[in-house]
C-alpha cells in the first residue's frame, strides 16, 4: 500500500507526471535492513520532512533518491520516469549537505555557476544573480567563502542547488552546524524560498522543531519503516503509536482501563476517572494508554475548581506531588509525581510574576478531556520524564 500525504487532490495523471514516488524500497547492509519496504508519495512542489532518530533509515532514503546509494530492491518513479538505476547527474534532483562543500578557490559568483558552466548553459550570469537574489545575498558576489558566515554560506549552497533548476531538492541536515538562533532564522528562510521557487524540498532531520516549521508533510521514520505520516498539527496532536507520541515533543502516557463506553470514554487511572473522545483513541481494546502532552495541562491548588474526577469537559487528577521545577524563561517546567509514583511533565506558561509552584507542593493537575489522547496499552509508554528532560537539555 503506498501513502502518501493527506489532503493530496491531485489528479491520477498530475502525480504520474511530477510527483515523487518510493514504491516498496528496500536498501540492505549485509544483515542489517536499513530501510524496509518503503511506500511514499511526496507531492510536487511540496515541502516533504523525514523526520527521526539516527539510524532510522532517513538519510539512507535520501541518498537513494539522489542516487547516491543504490536500492537493494524496489523502484523510485519522479512522475512518470523510472529514476531508480539512473546516475546521479542524470537525474533532475541537487542535494544541499550540512557541510555546505563550496569551493574555497572560488568567489561565491563562480559556486553558484559551476554547474551551468560545467553543462554548457546560456545566461549564466542572469540565472546565478536571479539565485543570489533569491537567497537574498547579491551583494556578496565576489567574496570567497571563508569571508561569509554560516547561514550565509548555507544560502549559498542553495543558491548552487537551485540556479540548476531541479525538480527535487534533497536537504540532508543542513541546518546542523549553525547556532540555535541562525537555525531558527534559517529555517523561515527556507520555507519562504521554497514557496517562492515552488521546487519539491525533501528534508532530512532528526530536529522535531525544524520539521514542524518548515515542512507541509512529516513521515516519521523508525527501523526503516514510516510510523506515521501527516501534517506536523495531526501529527503533535494525535499521535498514532508511542514511539511517535515521544519522539515528536514529550507526551505524558498513563496506563488505564476503559469502563465506559461510548462518544466520550471513561477510563480508570490509578483509580481515579478520566474521559477522552473515542474518535482519539487508538488503543484496539480496554487496556490504554492514557495520553496527554505538558503543555496542555494546568496545575492548581488543591480542590481549586471543586470536586475530584472530571468537571465540565475537563480532566482531574488529584494528589499529585511537585519533585522539581525548573524556570526556563517562556514557561516553567515542572516535574510531578502522581499518587502512584509514575512521573509526569507539566509546562507552565510564565504569564504572571512570581506565580510558580516549589518541589514538595501537593498540587491538582487539570486539562481539557478534548486534548487526551489514547494508544494501545500493550505498547512501551517509553522513556521516562526524567529521561527527557536531561536528554531535551533541560535538567
Amino acid at each position: 500500500m503506498t501513502t502518501t500525504p493527506p489532503g493530496d487532490g491531485r489528479t491520477e495523471s498530475r502525480r504520474e507526471r511530477s510527483d515523487l514516488r518510493l514504491t516498496r524500497l528496500v536498501k540492505r547492509f549485509g544483515s542489517f535492513v536499513a530501510v524496509d519496504d518503503l511506500n511514499l508519495i511526496i507531492p510536487q512542489g511540496s515541502f516533504f520532512a523525514l523526520l527521526g532518530p539516527s539510524g532510522c533509515g532517513k538519510t539512507t532514503t535520501l541518498r537513494m533518491i539522489a542516487g547516491l546509494d543504490d536500492p537493494t530492491s524496489g523502484t523510485i518513479h519522479l512522475g512518470a520516469a523510472d529514476i531508480t538505476h539512473h546516475r546521479p547527474y542524470k537525474r533532475p534532483v541537487n542535494t544541499v549537505f550540512q557541510s555546505y562543500a563550496l569551493f574555497p578557490h572560488l568567489d561565491i559568483f563562480e559556486n553558484v555557476a559551476f554547474g551551468l558552466r560545467r553543462r554548457g548553459e546560456r545566461d549564466v550570469a542572469g540565472r546565478v544573480t536571479a539565485a543570489l537574489e533569491l537567497v537574498e545575498l547579491p551583494h556578496l558576489a565576489r567574496r570567497k567563502p571563508s569571508q561569509l558566515s554560516g547561514g550565509q554560506q548555507q544560502r549559498i549552497a542553495l543558491a548552487r542547488a537551485i540556479v540548476n533548476r531541479p525538480q527535487v531538492l534533497l536537504l540532508d541536515e543542513p541546518l546542523g552546524a549553525l547556532d540555535l538562533k541562525l537555525r531558527r532564522q534559517m529555517q523561515l528562510e527556507l520555507k519562504r524560498i521554497q514557496t517562492e521557487v515552488g521546487i519539491t524540498f525533501v528534508h532530512v532531520t532528526h530536529d522535531q522543531e525544524e520539521a514542524m516549521t518548515m515542512a507541509d508533510h512529516v513521515a516519521v521514520m523508525n527501523h526503516g519503516r514510516i510510523e506515521q505520516l501527516g501534517s506536523p498539527v495531526d501529527l503533535y496532536e494525535s499521535p498514532l503509536t508511542t514511539f511517535v507520541a515521544n519522539f515528536l515533543g514529550q507526551s505524558n502516557l498513563l496506563t488505564g482501563q476503559v469502563v465506559g463506553h461510548g462518544p466520550m470514554l471513561a477510563v480508570d487511572v490509578g483509580g481515579q476517572m478520566l474521559t477522552m473522545p473515542a474518535s482519539r483513541c487508538r488503543a484496539p481494546n480496554d487496556n490504554v494508554l492514557v495520553g496527554v502532552r505538558p503543555e496542555k495541562i494546568l496545575l492548581t491548588p488543591p480542590g481549586a475548581g471543586g470536586g475530584h474526577g472530571p468537571i465540565g469537559g475537563r480532566n482531574r487528577l488529584t494528589g499529585a506531588v511537585i519533585t522539581d521545577a525548573s524556570f526556563a524563561g517562556v514557561s516553567t517546567q515542572y516535574v510531578v509525581r502522581l499518587p502512584w509514583g509514575q512521573p509526569v511533565a507539566v509546562f507552565a506558561q510564565n504569564l504572571d510574576v512570581g506565580r510558580r509552584f516549589g518541589p514538595g507542593s501537593v498540587v491538582d493537575l487539570i486539562w481539557d478531556a478534548e486534548h487526551t489522547f489514547g494508544l494501545a496499552g500493550d505498547a512501551h509508554a517509553g522513556e521516562s520524564v526524567e529521561d527527557v528532560r536531561v536528554g531535551a537539555g533541560i535538567g
